[in-house]
């Protein structure tokens, strides 16, 4: 099989002719820059003076070039367009050493001057008298959002606040989407999996604007989710409004793409912790589902694409939903989360939905285990999910900058061994 035709037989729950892979497909299937950086040096695919881009800013996630993609197997080719989380555009890149020593290529207007704490503070748009949006403490290997949340007046909140990052996809960046999904569909055979801009409702990574100048409305994470009880109207507004936007540029993709998009990542908002789900079934049901439900609808009418969502932890409870909201794929599957125990996942719902990720555990296998325990778990975990397709191999979560080489390598190595 080609790539693409290994995908579409999991994706289509056939046994494909071996299990299929995603690394970098999308901005929660990658690898952190300075684990790229050490793996790459490690395969012996650097050149002199040879740089890694950072091509997500924000996770601080590395682009995974063709020649890593084939050492990894990897099946799938992601493409995003617009803007990154700092509210820059991927461009003028130059030189930077990250925390962890790793020697790596950062946008232009990204800042790479430490403050008096000897934090890395990431500016909207690059405009220092906006106020940061980010910071990456210092020693630290990714950003974390700078609340900026204004006095919330009751009698004066207006979900149009919480509406201004979304719009109408510009022309410039259906192009850029028209020319990369042409780039990659002339050139490879790799799966087009299309990162949808702004119809994530919700994602708490997205919620405090940190790319915006001046963020308004409700932008404090934990104020967002006591809102879902205190405000639950202000929040279906909100999601509403945003689901009818999502919609009209659902078009425009498929005006500026057609069928050459396979899976279409839709929204990474977080329903589960460690021990169970962050919200109740009914609160999934009366506030997500039913525009979840809009979207996939609309997808799977007009287009051949597959539908993903993204969600850490335990969602077992909200899994039958979530399924029924449409979804066809489901990440990064945390099997280590309460109830999330990968044969019960397979046996229960492994012939409705597909899984994307839960390969190897990257809270404490991964990074913790010995080579040989990664590869016997990951090894596990294919012969588990892959069997009969509906598998597409990932981490669980992105690959994080404490794993160690070796164990980058022993996974690799069980992925190659399992053909």
């Amino acid at each position: 099989m080609t790539s693409r035709e290994r995908v579409h037989a999991a994706l289509n729950h056939m046994q494909p002719d071996r299990v299929p892979v995603d690394f970098g497909g999308t901005p929660v299937s990658g690898i952190a820059v300075g684990t790229v950086y050490r793996l790459r040096q490690t395969l012996g695919l650097d050149i002199p003076g040879d740089r890694v881009k950072v091509a997500e800013p924000y996770q601080m996630l590395g682009e995974i070039a063709e020649d890593l993609k084939e050492r990894l197997y990897s099946d799938c080719a992601g493409i995003g367009i617009g803007v990154n989380r700092i509210g820059v555009p991927n461009n003028d890149w130059k030189p930077w050493t990250t925390f962890d020593g790793a020697e790596v290529l950062v946008p232009g207007l990204f800042n790479t001057e430490p403050d008096e704490n000897g934090d890395i503070l990431q500016y909207p748009g690059g405009d220092r008298n906006a106020g940061p949006g980010l910071k990456m403490p210092a020693g630290g290997f990714y950003h974390d959002a700078v609340i900026r949340q204004k006095p919330i007046d009751e009698t004066a909140l207006d979900p149009a606040d919480n509406l201004e990052e979304f719009g109408p996809i510009p022309e410039e960046g259906l192009r850029e989407l028209g020319d990369k999904v042409a780039m990659i569909t002339r050139n490879t055979d790799r799966a087009v999996i299309f990162s949808m801009p702004g119809s994530s409702l919700g994602n708490v990574a997205a919620v405090p604007g940190s790319w915006m100048r001046d963020p308004k409305g409700i932008r404090d994470i934990e104020e967002w989710y006591v809102s879902h009880m205190l405000r639950p109207d202000f929040i279906r507004e909100v999601y509403e409004r945003q689901t009818e936007i999502t919609l009209g540029n659902l078009e425009l993709v498929l005006q500026a793409a057609g069928d050459r998009i396979d899976i279409i990542y839709l929204t990474g908002t977080d329903f589960g912790s460690q021990r169970g789900p962050l919200f109740s079934p009914d609160m999934y049901r009366d506030l997500y589902k039913p525009n979840f439900i809009k979207v996939n609808d609309w997808v799977h009418e007009h287009t051949t694409w597959k539908t993903m969502i993204h969600t850490c932890g335990g969602v077992r409870p909200l899994m039958n939903d979530i399924i029924e909201s449409g979804f066809d794929i489901v990440n990064p599957v945390q099997v280590t989360a309460n109830g999330m125990e990968a044969e019960g996942l397979k046996a229960d719902f492994g012939d409705r939905v597909v899984f994307h990720g839960g390969g190897v555990d990257t809270q404490a296998t991964l990074p913790y285990g010995s080579p040989d325990d990664v590869y016997e778990q990951v090894s596990e975990r294919i012969r588990i999910f892959n069997e009969g397709g509906g598998f597409i191999f990932n981490t669980i979560h992105n690959i994080q900058a404490d794993a160690p080489v070796e164990n980058v390598m022993a996974m690799i190595k069980a992925i190659g061994d399992s053909f």
